[in-house]
């Protein structure tokens, strides 16, 4: 990555003729530069698909992330559907490479009033099984854990940062507005940003700075997290002060939006950010 892109979570909604392919070449005409394919309800692309895609990416400079399945656990006892979230996982991922795929991301797992020790530890073990599966078939491509945006939700900063400096080809996939809403508010200043990467860079290294999978947009929260996303200036979230810290940080990677306008706050992201540089 040589700058930070934008792009939209999943096909932009003024795309004609909705489809995958299609949407990835509105994505260019928009003006912007990612797309993350949304497998949240199941794998909708097959694997004879993936060479078609690779190509318009290719010739669209489009990078593509990835989100995976909603319905992981990977800290479930019930065996079947831990096993199933792990496959959920490991073929999101393998579908996503062959599209020249750059990362995914996925939603863990829940704590189940489980000794965090044990949930960290099974989920770690789960995640390594992933990462290992997906090298022996070939593929190098991000596997990020996301931030959990509820309070029952594995997925805090620091056991995120833990897992990518305990195991390979894993970073975290960043949601802000989850990080705002699980705090009840917090994480929505300059000083709380700047908190976020000075603590980052100093547990995984400018690489981790260099190869960003974020999402941002509004967000509607209680004191149990998320309740839904909002658009970006119909919610509290300050977000231009977080642009100014990613360009103090002069990070790089992948910035997905979430909001329920997703093409015109993924623009609204990039033109921001784009004055200030």
């Amino acid at each position: 990555m040589d700058n930070l892109r934008f792009g939209t979570a999943g096909i932009p909604f003024s795309t004609k003729q909705r489809n995958t392919i299609n949407g990835i070449k509105r994505v260019k005409e928009l003006g912007l530069d990612a797309m993350e394919l949304e497998f949240v309800r199941g794998i909708n692309i097959t694997k004879d698909k993936t060479p078609e895609v690779k190509k318009v990416t290719s010739e669209n400079d489009v990078i593509l992330t990835c989100h995976s399945p909603y319905f992981i656990n990977l800290n479930s006892d019930d065996k079947k559907k831990y096993y199933a979230s792990i496959s959920y996982i490991k073929n999101s991922a393998i579908i996503t490479s062959l599209c020249g795929g750059y990362s995914i991301c996925f939603h863990p797992g829940f704590y189940q009033k489980i000794d965090l020790k044990k949930v960290y530890e099974k989920i770690k073990e789960a995640i390594k099984t992933i990462v290992n599966s997906v090298k022996d078939e070939g593929h190098e491509i991000w596997i990020r854990p996301e931030t959990a945006g509820k309070i029952t939700q594995f997925g805090n900063l620091n056991e995120l940062f833990n897992l990518s400096s305990e195991l390979d080809m894993v970073l975290p996939c960043i949601d802000f507005s989850h990080l705002h809403a699980i705090t009840n508010g917090k994480y929505n200043s300059k000083d709380e940003f700047r908190e976020i990467f000075i603590l980052m860079e100093k547990k995984l290294g400018r690489k981790a700075l260099d190869n960003v999978h974020f999402h941002c947009q509004g967000i509607e929260y209680s004191e149990k997290g998320e309740k839904w996303h909002l658009n970006l200036k119909d919610s509290d979230f300050r977000f231009m002060e977080l642009l100014n810290v990613w360009k103090e940080f002069k990070l790089k990677g992948i910035v997905i939006c979430e909001s329920p306008n997703i093409e015109e706050d993924a623009l609204l992201l990039k033109n921001e950010y784009k004055k200030i540089l």
